[in-house]
């Protein structure tokens, strides 16, 4: 079972439905009791770091991640919030960082897209990017390069060692991070088509379920 972490935002049901494809039992995790038996779990997100971790520190779930000692996706802001602090922040969450889960030891920042002899691009960075990977679990049976779709203006910046695939928009930065059984993707594996599902099948084999279809 993978259970999906519900806190009030996040692109769900797209994660569901990939799940629903490759055959992968799973179900809402709104609160953590729902995280119980779970053998992986699942942090998806889109929008800003700061009312994401509000959810989840209002549902009691920011603790029950923190605690959790199994295999962990963080997709896109999911990513983020693994990390120590994040520089996304909203109206409400006042000046300074945003403190996150400190899963991960790095942060989250803008992506600096300073023109370098020509022209910056543009944020938010939104499409396919050739993603460079390196030997990982994660990415078995995927080669050393696959492209994956983005949807993001914020990257994490760790130690590079962390770092188990770069991308490049504006400037290099990681495009997933490990750290022991936690795992991130800057990327939307749900809808990043063959190679997107061969990675949550991936996950999901770490954490120790079959899947149907092995892409």
């Amino acid at each position: 079972m993978i259970a999906v972490v519900d806190y009030g935002a996040g692109n769900l049901r797209s994660v569901e439905l990939a799940l629903e494809r490759l055959g992968v039992p799973h179900r809402r995790a709104p609160g953590p009791g729902a995280l119980a038996g779970a053998g992986g779990v699942i942090l998806p997100g889109v929008g800003a770091a700061a009312s994401a971790m509000r959810g989840l520190d209002e549902r009691g779930l920011a603790g029950a991640l923190r605690a959790w000692e199994g295999p962990l996706l963080g997709v896109c802001l999911g990513m983020q919030l693994l990390t120590e602090r994040s520089y996304e922040s909203d109206p409400d969450s006042g000046p300074g960082p945003v403190p996150c889960l400190g899963l991960i030891p790095g942060e989250t920042r803008r992506i600096d897209v300073r023109a370098v002899g020509g022209a910056a691009p543009r944020l938010p960075h939104i499409g396919w990017n050739a993603t460079a990977l390196r030997p990982d679990f994660l990415f078995e049976g995927l080669g050393p390069e696959r492209h994956f779709y983005f949807l993001h203006s914020f990257r994490v910046a760790c130690d590079e060692r962390l770092a188990i695939a770069t991308t490049e928009h504006g400037e290099p930065f990681p495009a997933a991070v490990r750290s022991g059984s936690r795992v991130g993707v800057q990327f939307h594996p749900e809808k990043s088509g063959e190679a997107g599902l061969r990675v949550l099948a991936n996950f999901c084999r770490e954490a120790g379920l079959a899947a149907r279809e092995s892409r």
